[in-house]
């Protein structure tokens, strides 16, 4: 098992979680090394990342909630990211479209805003509305969280992987931690398990390079 991934990207974060949620053996390749990322672009050339090459299967898996649910599937343990239940599957599979979409893409957007190469204009309006969305994100979630200890309930599953890099990034770049009392809860117990924890020390020695560090 090879995963492919930067230690300072938010997907790649998603991953981690649930690979240290199971103990799962893989092969960290890190995407700063230009002959990683060689190999990495030969097995996937839309260059989006984390990707993982399953070696005992020859195949490789992309997009995170589809690699989370691939080792779900084949490298099972006691972390289940989705609920046998029908019903329950639904329900995580909801909040971890939640998290992905209206809260860690436009979280990127403007983080992607912050980096543009000197002499590119801004996007100023677009900064715009990604921090409008994720205001309007905050509130839905911060209803939607409200009695629930997990993103979808009592058990810690691929929601949950997916909201912690999200919402961590994002209360960086819009602050919600004062505004939203159930959503900073929740952050802080995503923060205090152990496998978001690692992640979070993993960063650190990258954690400068992220624009809004500080």
């Amino acid at each position: 098992m090879i995963l492919y991934y930067h230690p300072l990207s938010s997907c790649s974060w998603k991953v981690l979680i649930a690979l240290y949620e199971n103990g799962t053996p893989f092969e960290p390749r890190m995407l700063d090394d230009p002959a990683v990322a060689e190999a990495w672009l030969a097995l996937w050339p839309l260059g989006k990342f984390p990707v993982l090459r399953d070696e005992t299967r020859d195949r490789t898996v992309a997009e995170t909630s589809i690699i989370i649910e691939y080792l779900g599937r084949h490298r099972p343990g006691p972390f289940r990211p989705i609920p046998e239940d029908a019903d329950a599957a639904l329900e995580v599979r909801l909040m971890d479209r939640l998290f992905d979409i209206y809260v860690m893409t436009p979280m990127q957007a403007i983080v992607a805003d912050k980096i543009r190469p000197q002499g590119v204009a801004r996007d100023s309006h677009g900064v715009g509305e990604a921090r409008r969305m994720l205001g309007k994100a905050y509130a839905l979630l911060e209803a939607r969280m409200a009695g629930r200890r997990w993103a979808a309930g009592d058990d810690f599953t691929l929601a949950d992987c997916a909201a912690a890099p999200a919402l961590f990034y994002a209360d960086k770049i819009e602050p919600m931690r004062g505004g939203f009392p159930a959503l900073r809860a929740y952050l802080e117990r995503l923060e205090a398990r152990e496998s978001f924890a690692r992640v979070l020390r993993e960063k650190e020695p990258w954690w400068p390079m992220f624009p809004f560090a500080d």
